[in-house]
């Protein structure tokens, strides 16, 4: 099931393109456009280790924020609550990694 895949994607390690951050984020946007869970889940899991760091840019932060919402949301419905619900799971599946 797909979502069980994503969220074992989230317990994973980073895996960082050493390209240009304007390629790697076109490619990000690509992932969470194409509504695939595990994709977006590799979008969170590759950002998530500098959320809320100062160097973290402003771009980079709102790709993030919009894959964890986009994965929020496909959680929350699977899981018939609501979204912070869905996003305190999320955390904790990335904290597990």
């Amino acid at each position: 099931d797909a979502m069980k895949e994503a969220m074992e994607t989230l317990k994973g390690r980073a895996r960082i393109k050493r390209t240009m951050w304007s390629r790697r984020a076109q490619e990000y946007e690509a992932k969470i456009n194409s509504g695939d869970p595990v994709a977006i889940a590799e979008v969170v899991r590759d950002l998530h280790r500098n959320a809320g760091q100062p160097d973290q840019s402003f771009s980079e932060r709102q790709i993030y924020e919009q894959a964890m919402d986009r994965l929020a949301t496909e959680v929350a419905a699977i899981d018939r609550t609501d979204k912070a619900a869905a996003m305190e799971k999320l955390l904790n599946h990335l904290k597990a990694g």
